[in-house]
């Protein structure tokens, strides 16, 4: 039951089309139009963009009555088009209906191509009658323009004691130097408007922040749970709204951390864990458009199985619902995967893992690609690409923490992983080599860092450094890799219980040469040697850690040149402190240690650090801390 649109290419990026028929002001002016349409009878319906399907999916059309669909590509002449043949738009002169409805926005020219192909007395409308306004366009002149859409849903609760707070810089202005706003609209689980502003943004690389106690108190609201709808007004360099999302808690034990929820609906959703003696896993799934989610159109299933388990109760337009997976699984446990049949309903979900401590932490799943075919020709890359994709993450003090890895299948192609994780000291040294295999779809292989370093007798001289997860044909399975290998870490404080998860993905690190664009480019072509981090920064009393890794396919610099620079809400530096992180190693360092109370201070309230390197490709991690209690800890975002 997956949605008829079409929302990514990793070609050509995001789908402006579903975002702009989908979205909340759209929504609430559809029911005019169709009403409209319905009073004046029958209805003829010309498609000549192939948008039909889109507006089909996310709207009910089932109150008008349809007597023909036009279109105007001879190849689609036939094809089904709301259970009927498509005609040729040819044919429109003989139209048996009273409104044409022109399925496009800026409709104008068109319509002025076939002008005189419309009956006399048929009356027009098109898809611009339910157009949002035109103050939160950013480029007026072509409605699907995709920085007019720079949308993306987040995950706002302030309920039971706990609240969140996404956080993000306004990088957009830092490109245009021009102005930016954001509209939002606040939904509760049962897709129920709580609120509606919008806000002017602070100027270039100013710090954006909303907070669910400032939005419950700035509307007068009980408790909720539920989506909130960002669209950025004057984007520029980017149309995506990244952002990091702590949640927290009136008791000092509640601190996690998530990344932003991916604005663009997939079929499959993978990285799920199941969950482990003592917990529950708490899925969180946001209805990303304004048609309800059927009943039964979403399902788990283990990794690797095909026995897919429905997931029942209808989901309202723009609502939330929170899946407990061992109802859906009860069979399974950690580290045990599950996969979610998505069908483009939702955006990339969130999980919460509930101790039967009280602890509760949040983190994400990932997309599952559809569209990948095993590349052998990776397994040829050692000459050009060296160590080829890498998968780097963190290893914690191991005096204090268990640093876990789980490697997770994230597309279809991927019926085994021949993987190996490598450990590396913080100055770069390889100090361990573990080859996975060649493991199954369905596996549950984890490792557990300090614990290798133990059977292997030996430890990190820094007592933290990084993991790499990569690729290892010495078994087999060449015909297996594809380029999309990804892994869950999970972090574990051995001295209070609190734990946090944290997954992403492999790429091609620091080599002059690319292959099929990598080494990724935030902006521009490959391949991407520069880094631009943002680092968000706690306050009373919550301190802000961040490891930095410097990974390297081939040899590249010696060390990094890495500037941190402490800046004000406003994007005003307040301090740089230059660091130089050896090739193959890394840094792991807390705000606190890096700039003296002085700098803090003068820094302010939502201050951030931004990382920047212009001489190599850093990945890192962020997190807050409060020392003794909780920790939080995710992938940071770039720009």
């Amino acid at each position: 039951m997956a949605l008829n649109i079409h929302t990514f290419s990793n070609k050509t990026g995001g789908d402006s089309v579903f975002k702009a028929i989908g979205h909340p002001l759209t929504a609430d002016a559809m029911p005019g139009l169709l009403t409209r349409l319905r009073e004046r009878g029958r209805v003829a319906i010309y498609d000549p963009f192939d948008q039909l399907g889109v507006l089909a999916a996310l709207h009910d059309l089932s109150m008008l009555d349809v007597a023909a669909v036009y279109v105007q590509a001879v190849e689609e002449i036939g094809a089904d088009r709301l259970g009927m043949p498509a005609r040729s738009v040819l044919d429109l002169p003989k139209a048996d209906a009273a409104t044409l409805l022109v399925i496009a926005f800026d409709a104008d020219r068109p319509i002025s191509h076939i002008r005189h192909l419309i009956p006399e007395g048929l009356d027009v409308e098109s898809l611009d009658a339910v157009r949002i306004s035109s103050d939160l366009l950013t480029n007026k002149r072509k409605y699907l323009h995709k920085l007019n859409f720079a949308t993306n849903l987040g995950f706002l609760r302030d309920a039971e004691g706990r609240h969140s707070r996404i956080v993000t810089a306004n990088y957009w202005s830092s490109y245009s130097k021009q102005p930016a706003s954001i509209w939002c609209r606040l939904f509760d689980s049962d897709g129920t408007n709580l609120a509606t502003w919008k806000d002017d943004l602070p100027g270039p690389s100013g710090t954006v922040v909303i907070d669910s106690r400032d939005v419950r108190e700035r509307f007068g609201l009980a408790d909720f749970t539920g989506t909130v709808f960002m669209h950025v007004v004057g984007a520029a360099g980017h149309d995506i709204v990244k952002y990091a999302l702590d949640t927290y808690g009136d008791a000092d034990e509640e601190l996690s951390c998530t990344h932003d929820a991916n604005a663009w609906p997939a079929d499959l959703y993978a990285g799920l864990p199941a969950p482990g003696s003592g917990e529950r896993v708490i899925l969180w799934l946001q209805n990303a458009h304004p048609s309800p989610i059927p009943s039964g159109a979403l399902g788990l299933n283990r990794m690797g199985s095909s026995d897919v388990v429905s997931i029942e109760g209808e989901i309202p337009a723009f609502g939330t619902q929170a899946v407990d997976v061992a109802d859906i699984l009860p069979a399974l446990s950690w580290p045990d995967q599950v996969e979610l049949q998505a069908g483009k309903h939702v955006v990339r979900p969130r999980y919460e893992m509930v101790s039967d401590t009280g602890r509760h932490r949040i983190a994400h799943v990932n997309v599952e690609r559809t569209d990948l075919v095993p590349d052998p020709g990776i397994a040829g890359l050692k000459e050009h690409l060296g160590k080829g994709y890498l998968l780097p993450a963190p290893i914690l003090p191991t005096d204090r923490f268990s640093s876990i890895i789980l490697p997770t299948p994230m597309s279809t192609a991927q019926s085994s992983l021949p993987v190996a994780l490598t450990l590396y000291d913080a100055d770069g040294t390889e100090v361990l080599r573990q080859p996975m295999g060649r493991l199954g779809r369905d596996h549950a292989a984890m490792l557990e860092a300090t614990t290798l370093l133990r059977d292997a007798n030996t430890s990190l001289s820094s007592g933290w450094g990084h993991m790499e997860l990569s690729y290892d044909f010495s078994g087999g399975g060449d015909d297996a890799a594809d380029g999309w290998l990804h892994a869950l870490f999970r972090y574990e404080d051995r001295a209070t219980g609190h734990a946090a998860d944290t997954s992403f993905g492999a790429h091609v690190f620091n080599t002059a040469v690319t292959y099929k664009s990598e080494p990724q480019s935030y902006a521009g072509p490959p391949p991407g040697l520069s880094t631009r981090l943002f680092l968000r920064t706690g306050s009373n009393g919550v301190d802000t850690h961040c490891h930095l890794v410097y990974p390297a396919s081939t040899p590249w610099h010696a060390t990094s040149e890495t500037d941190l620079v402490l800046t004000r809400a406003d994007g005003t530096a307040v301090e740089t402190a230059r660091v130089a992180i050896p090739c193959s190693g890394s840094l792991f360092w807390r705000v606190s240690e890096m700039f003296d109370a002085k700098a803090r201070e003068e820094a302010g309230e939502n201050a951030y650090v931004l990382i920047r390197d212009t001489t190599c490709r850093l990945f890192g991690y962020h997190g807050l801390v409060r020392d003794g209690v909780a920790f939080s800890l995710d992938h940071m975002f770039g720009f």
